[in-house]
């Protein structure tokens, strides 16, 4: 992470207060239960924060369970296709327009350095036009798909030979 540029460890500035985080870590398994890879994430425990004080909007695609639900069964009965895909690069540096501060992850020890500032965020995500790098809603609507109006997570195109459905779940696309 430190490689990537992902944050910068710098002194807590007199009047902010910083984030707090922790690890999260995963092992993946290949189908025969072997061991794949490990995984660690880092992940900011955001409910700290106030809204107006500490940011002003966020937003992240999630798919509602219920919804998903109801699109397995009705793909279950009318024997539809179905696919999952990751997507792998949602989480690049992208621009803040605030700076945020977080706690020194577990493990880190920086001498002098107290807090690091980040620049992670979901380019996808980005509401900003003037800075949209990526925003997956824009391109899905672009190639003819049409958003629900009940629910922003999902979307639909139909043509004279097919029916496609697309459920977004932060990246995660069903």
């Amino acid at each position: 992470m430190q490689l990537n540029q992902t944050w910068t460890l710098t002194r807590l500035p007199a009047g902010e207060k910083p984030i707090g985080c922790k690890w999260i870590y995963k092992i993946k398994y290949n189908s025969d239960g072997s061991v794949d890879r490990y995984k660690a994430r880092l992940v900011a425990k955001g409910y700290t924060q106030i809204e107006g004080v500490d940011y002003s909007e966020t937003f992240s695609p999630t798919a509602k369970l219920r919804t998903l639900r109801c699109l397995l069964t009705i793909a279950a009965t009318r024997n539809w296709f179905t696919h999952q895909l990751d997507v792998q690069n949602a989480f690049l540096p992208g621009t803040l327009h605030e700076i945020i501060y977080m706690d020194l992850p577990p493990g880190i020890i920086a001498r002098g350095k107290h807090c690091m500032s980040t620049q992670q965020i979901p380019l996808w995500s980005q509401t900003n036009i003037s800075d949209m790098v990526f925003n997956i809603s824009h391109v899905i609507k672009s190639v003819g798909f049409q958003p629900s109006k009940t629910n922003y997570s999902l979307f639909t195109r139909q043509n004279s030979s097919s029916f496609t459905v697309l459920l977004i779940y932060v990246d995660d696309i069903f």
